[in-house]
């Protein structure tokens, strides 16, 4: 991304996906190695795209990699992770985890600290159980399943004043779901009063048909475009109804938005600056990429060429 255009993209664009991008480059299709990935993040804190980057991704079970790369950066690297946090994946092993995530955050290696967990959970007791055992100062996720109605899995995670997490991708086709299934996530979660993320298969903008890896002969997809599952997410947060939000998700064309500094106009729908402030902030928050510089320059593309 150009630096005119990441120093002052329009304020509403900007609002929905400052720091939207949870780096996750250990994963695949990227599936990077340790010391990789933590110079890699190093170099976007440094960046004049810094202000789209959000966590670093790392499993509780390679706490002890992620340190060891870190003493290995350079001066100049460790500088630019002082003060990042980590989104620490769990595997089920949650007090043990939890254990880990506290005596990670006691030492704080280079003011680097834990705020955020992810861990799948399948039943509303799960759910439970998982964020009884986290520690009050780490915000917790619970990824769900999108394939039938997340409605008694969100009111766990309502009930237990945690967050929810939804799959949009993968590495094969039959890990992209139908656009219903997304809809009626974020329908339910914002009935129920649940702050979301996403994660998965969401490197570029806008959907269309992409490489599902970075293999040369990698089978292509229909991918989401990240900004197709926020503005749905803003749509609805807006007062719009469920074909609205579909329209949105499925949009493949960057001249039905309209950018400019006090809202996003798509399909005639607009969305002012405070609907997408308030979508961040309570709705759908952030995404997981094994990427990141795929959705910071597509975006520099698409926003060079719609605004106004």
């Amino acid at each position: 991304m150009s630096d005119d255009v990441s120093a002052a993209p329009g304020a509403a664009l900007r609002s929905l996906v400052a720091g939207v991008v949870d780096y996750a480059g250990l994963f695949p299709p990227a599936s990077l190695d340790m010391p990789t990935a933590v110079r890699n993040f190093a170099d976007y804190r440094a960046s004049a795209d810094a202000w789209m980057l959000g966590r670093f991704v790392v499993p509780v079970a390679r706490l002890g990699e992620w340190t060891s790369a870190m003493h290995a950066l350079p001066a100049e690297g460790s500088r630019a992770w002082s003060g990042a946090r980590l989104c620490a994946l769990l595997t089920g092993e949650y007090a043990q985890e939890a254990d880990a995530i506290i005596a990670f955050n006691a030492v704080g290696t280079f003011g680097v600290l834990i705020d955020v967990a992810e861990g799948r959970t399948a039943t509303p007791d799960a759910v439970l159980a998982m964020a009884a055992a986290m520690p009050d100062d780490v915000m917790l996720y619970c990824e769900v399943s999108h394939r039938d109605d997340p409605l008694p899995l969100l009111q766990a995670v309502r009930s237990a004043g945690v967050r929810a997490k939804i799959r949009t991708g993968g590495v094969t086709p039959d890990a992209f779901p139908p656009p219903v299934e997304i809809v009626r996530f974020l329908r339910r979660c914002m009935e129920v009063g649940v702050t979301a993320k996403a994660t998965a298969g969401l490197h570029h903008p806008l959907r269309g048909e992409y490489r599902l890896t970075y293999a040369p002969d990698a089978v292509r997809g229909v991918m989401y475009g990240y900004l197709n599952v926020f503005l749905a997410a803003a749509a609805m947060r807006a007062g719009a109804p469920d074909d609205v939000a579909t329209q949105m998700l499925t949009l493949t064309d960057a001249s039905a938005i309209a950018i400019s500094a006090a809202s996003l106009s798509v399909c005639g729908f607009e969305i002012t600056d405070a609907v997408l402030a308030a979508t961040r902030t309570d709705a759908l928050v952030a995404f997981g990429s094994c990427s990141f510089r795929e959705p910071v320059d597509e975006l520099a593309v698409l926003y060079a060429s719609r605004a106004s």
